[in-house]
């Protein structure tokens, strides 16, 4: 009997092994979401709130998974250089201008990406550094 126990709990412990282990590219974005949360925190939660609902009419929500998803290769551009003119967000119109983060290195950039695009309800994958440069350089200023 005490062999049979044994034998369960050392499949079991091999079994959430197997299981636990995560490819290196969910490792790198794991990471890329969490320092883009503390950025978020540091940079864009007072505006756009803690879970990306926005301020009623005057900051649009990250929530909204359609635009984020259709405008992604232009959000490293909206947050470096900000945004002034009307977009439409949800359905709900918005014409506040958002301040730029010229200070923030493509790297800080990318990894708000990630949080933005993989928090409140968003689950679009990551977003690298050198895609980052790309789109930085296909700005319509």
């Amino acid at each position: 009997m005490r062999k049979h126990l044994i034998a369960a709990f050392f499949i079991l412990s091999i079994s959430m092994i197997v299981y636990s282990c995560q490819t290196a590219g969910q490792v790198e974005q794991d990471m890329y979401y969490t320092n883009g949360r503390d950025l978020y925190i540091k940079h864009c939660q007072n505006c756009h709130g803690a879970k990306g609902e926005g301020l009623g009419a005057l900051t649009p929500p990250l929530t909204d998974t359609l635009y984020l998803k259709n405008n992604k290769s232009n959000l490293a551009c909206i947050i470096k250089h900000g945004l002034r003119g009307p977009i439409t967000v949800g359905g709900k119109n918005f014409d506040d201008k958002m301040p730029d983060f010229e200070n923030l290195a493509d790297i800080d950039i990318a990894q708000l990406i990630v949080y933005i695009t993989n928090s409140a309800g968003n689950k679009q994958g990551m977003y690298k550094t050198e895609q980052v440069a790309k789109d930085l350089a296909d700005c319509k200023k």
